[in-house]
């Protein structure tokens, strides 16, 4: 066992009894996390506009904080990005993470001097849960590659900006920037097929044992792999035993990866995003990942089905319950206040607290009322790829409301990778998968409202062009899994 080995198995012990200390305390951990939150804000412009002074309880904060989404809480980021202190978080934030908005455009996040070390930390903690639990240490004497974002930051008004997967770019421990990949030059390429080419060329003889980025692109980085040596990944990275995701669920990419790897490789999951790091999967045993507690953030839950009343009831920790879906509210030492994301999550476990991420609440389909969410269809392929050697690069589902002829269906946008011998046999499995999963769905299936879902097959690199299209190919853009309307599937329709 080499020295860093060794010193990666110590640390990963002390990490792990740090963090079981808040593990096994959630509500006290968390009501902590909450009373900070609003001592260190109650002088900001936000807080004095909500009587923070005043808040001693979560049901005050209820009171005073309506949840609100980046529309809601955006003209306090104007102000903040015109250069004024102490609006949301007391002075000025370190960065601002820059994320494509669909309604507003770009989206301006911040991230501060309190919230930046916690997005470090989780990525570290993530891995060391991992050596802690597995007893597996050699990789980190091995090269580890980071598919992201251009580190190459702009200024606004004495503030930097740019891709999160950038700025955390910049905070690569020093004990790990001669195993970092790839090369800072290599990184600053802006056009994702360019610079994952160069990736490649720059990878293909180094000692790979950590591969981490959205599953989606980090495929494309397989795929010229295998394609320029002409073997599989496992093969050319003979010590590469370990993926780290986060963004989109791994599993429909599974069969696909292993087949491109040669052989099984271990999985870390993450779940990260801009306004926070919000969980990681803590063990190899376990479905879900650690809700952290101990961020920075405070947790609000509202069930998805109630999202959309007049005054839907917001849950703490406490309060939870196992598989409902919920959508994630946050408020953060960033400044965000019950802020929504976007994001549903499930419960897998409450001692200690382990989520599923479930969906989008503006991802989903209910064009009949049937609330379809992104875990389903995800599920329901994975159930029917069971037992075959089908394997998928990528999938979408939207409603066809007015088709040409019969009952309106639901249609799957597929790109294969290997096809199932008789595709309508493949979609009835996907079918009887989604009925069992969701009763909405079933009902309108029963009752003749809709028909069995349609297959529509997507040709090889389809969903690359779509996003190319959008320009959103790469980095940490991800591909929905359903939309509500037909805007993607008009894509696939033209080019036919």
């Amino acid at each position: 066992m080499s020295v860093k080995a060794f010193a990666a198995k110590l640390f990963a012990k002390r990490i792990h009894a740090k963090t079981q200390k808040w593990v096994h305390n959630p509500i006290e951990t968390q009501q902590k996390v909450f009373q900070e939150l609003i001592n260190e804000a109650a002088q900001t412009q936000f807080g004095k506009d909500h009587n923070f002074s005043s808040i001693k309880n979560h049901s005050n904060f209820v009171q005073k904080v309506p949840v609100r989404d980046y529309e809601g809480l955006k003209h306090y980021v104007d102000k903040v990005l015109k250069g004024e202190e102490n609006v949301l978080w007391k002075g000025k934030p370190l960065y601002f993470a820059k994320t494509s908005g669909t309604t507003s455009g770009a989206k301006y996040i911040p991230l501060t001097k309190e919230s930046m070390p916690f997005h470090i930390q989780a990525a570290r903690n993530a891995i060391l849960s991992y050596i802690h639990e597995t007893g597996k240490a050699a990789f980190v004497s091995g090269k580890m590659i980071f598919l992201q974002g251009s580190p190459i930051l702009e200024e606004k008004n004495g503030i930097k900006l740019g891709r999160l997967s950038g700025i955390v770019a910049h905070f690569v421990p020093k004990y790990l920037q001669k195993n970092r990949m790839p090369s800072w030059e290599t990184n600053c390429i802006e056009d994702w097929e360019t610079k994952v080419n160069a990736i490649v060329e720059e990878t293909i003889k180094e000692n790979m044992t950590v591969i981490s980025g959205i599953p989606s692109w980090v495929q494309m980085y397989f795929e010229k792999l295998k394609e320029k040596a002409n073997k599989p990944v496992g093969e050319i990275f003979k010590n590469f035993n370990l993926f780290i995701y986060g963004g989109v669920n791994y599993e429909p990419y599974r069969a696909k990866f292993e087949n491109l790897i040669g052989r099984k490789v271990d999985s870390i999951e993450l779940f990260p995003a801009s306004e926070g790091f919000f969980a990681y999967q803590d063990s190899q045993k376990e479905k879900g990942m650690l809700l952290l507690l101990n961020s920075g953030i405070f947790y609000e839950f509202i069930k998805a089905d109630e999202f959309f009343t007049e005054h839907p009831k917001r849950y703490t920790i406490g309060e939870v319950e196992l598989g409902v879906n919920y959508v994630l509210i946050i408020s953060t030492n960033a400044g965000l206040w019950a802020y929504n994301i976007g994001d549903t999550i499930q419960f897998t476990s409450l001692k200690p607290y382990r989520v599923i991420v479930s969906g989008r609440i503006k991802h989903y389909i209910s064009a009949f009322g049937e609330h379809v969410i992104g875990k389903e269809v995800e599920s329901a392929l994975k159930e029917a790829m069971e037992e075959t050697d089908v394997r998928v690069n990528e999938f979408t589902v939207a409603p066809q409301i007015t088709p040409t002829e019969g009952l309106p269906y639901h249609e799957w946008f597929i790109e294969f990778e290997n096809e199932p011998t008789n595709l309508e046999d493949f979609a009835l499995k996907i079918d009887a998968a989604m009925r069992k999963q969701n009763v909405y769905y079933d009902d309108l299936i029963a009752g003749n409202v809709l028909r069995t879902l349609v297959i529509t097959k997507v040709p090889k690199n389809g969903f690359q062009e779509y996003m190319k299209s959008i320009g959103k190919l790469g980095g940490q853009n991800k591909l929905p899994r359903l939309s509500n309307d037909r805007k993607i599937a008009q894509f696939f329709e033209i080019k036919e």
